[in-house]
This record gives structure tokens, sequence and C-alpha cells, in this order.
């Protein structure tokens, strides 16, 4: 079986655990926002939508020169796509609707764990497809290199990104009684996740650098952390407090 095969069957797997347990949280937690099913499934449908142009965008921010190197050819657009750009476009999508419905309780925490849990298993593909994925990370002399078929002992990131979605799972479940909105479970997990990323991204290579110092994705993960910006300290304070 090819890399790619191996990829995709894991990033199959990836959705429907990602589904399953949106559905389980749904039911679960009890959202104002996703009580109506038809109400539900608009949020999701624009959530979908929103992802999949957000990962197509956030593609072409990162990689202009392969994204649009046959240019006008469609059909090599299509190719690539960014779990960040994904997020991002998936949360402006379900803000839009949201807007248009005239909702305005939250839905985020439904989606928390299964992103988590979702992205936690797609990077088990990411990191069986070795170098046909361009996820991995630098060269590196640390013992735990990976070897991804050039020879080269690179950092394993996507191992680095399983073990943290699922720690950051973890913290987030442990520190639910601290929080105190609708909404802050899927909070903390994109501040952390972006965070992370614009962290983890300086050991990835860069396919286009910008501003001499940014990948495209960090570029995304800045401007989501700014729209962020004013939940950062309210939530790092009710999360201390909680600990006490």
């Amino acid at each position: 079986m090819t890399p790619v095969a191996v990829h995709t069957i894991v990033e199959i797997a990836a959705y429907f655990v990602g589904v399953r347990l949106f559905v389980w949280q749904r039911r679960r937690l009890a959202l104002p926002a996703l009580a109506d099913r038809d109400q539900s499934l608009m949020i999701g449908v624009a959530a979908i939508v929103g992802a999949a142009l957000g990962a197509k965008l956030g593609y072409w921010i990162e990689d202009p020169n392969n994204a649009f190197a046959n240019f006008p050819d469609w059909r090599h657009l299509l190719e690539g796509k960014t779990i960040v750009g994904a997020l991002l476009g998936g949360l402006i999508g379900v803000e839009l609707s949201k807007r248009a419905l005239g909702v305005r309780a939250s839905s985020g925490d439904a989606f928390a764990l299964p992103l988590m849990i979702g992205i936690a298993i797609g990077r088990v593909g990411c990191f069986l497809a070795g170098l046909d994925d361009h996820t991995y990370g630098d060269p590196t002399s640390l013992p735990w290199g990976v070897d991804f078929g050039d020879g080269v002992p690179r950092h394993p990131t996507q191992l680095y990104e399983i073990v943290f979605l699922l720690a950051l799972a973890w913290a987030i479940a442990r520190g639910a009684h601290a929080y105190t909105r609708e909404g802050d479970r899927f909070r903390v997990f994109m501040i952390a996740y972006l965070a992370f990323r614009l962290v983890i991204d300086f050991i990835k290579p860069m396919p286009q650098v910008h501003f001499g110092v940014f990948s495209g994705i960090q570029l995304l993960c800045l401007a989501g952390l700014l729209y962020y910006r004013r939940d950062m300290a309210r939530l790092a304070g009710e999360l201390s407090w909680g600990r006490r």
C-alpha cells in the first residue's frame, strides 16, 4: 500500500471519529445553539464549507509558488491544504452562519474535543506518509530524529503534535470547571493550538518566508491569536484561579 493510500485511509478514519465525537458532544453538552436539529445542521455545513475554503486558501498562502506553478490550470490549485487554514475558515463559516440565523449563543464547545482527537488521528497518517506529506520537521541530531526516506533524520513534528493535542484534550477536560462562558473550551483549544503551531513551525521547512521570519501558516496563526486577544488574559486568569 502506498504512503498516499495509507494517509487517505487514516484521514477518513479521523473524519469518521471526529463526526461521531461531535454528535456525542452535542448531545452531552446540550448547547442551546445546537438544540434545533435544522439549525445545528446549517451551522455544521457552514463549518465544513468554511474549513474546506480556509484549508485551500491557507495552502495558497503557505506555498504560493507551488500552488500557482501551472496557473491557470485549476486542477493544480486544488492540491494541498492546511489544518490552521481549515480551523480559521471553519470558525468564520460558523460565525457567519450564526449571524445569519440570529444565533447569539456559542456552539464551539461541541467542536473542541472532536477537532483535537480528529487532528491527532490525522497526524498519524501524516507521519506514515513520510516525505510525500511535507509535514515533517527540519533535520536534527536528536536521538529521536526520524528518517522519512531520504536518509536524513528529522524532527517528527507530527508526533510532537499528537502528544500536544492529547495533552491539551486532557488539560481542557480537567479544567472544565473553571470555564465561565460557553465556548471557552473551544477558545482554549484554538489559542493553544495556534500558539503551538506558531512555535513548532519554526522547526519545519518553510516553502516561502514572509517578512524574513514567518511562514504563511505562522501568519495565519498570528491572525487567529489576534482575533482571540481579548479572551487570552481572561482565560489565563480563570484557569489559574481554578487550580488554587
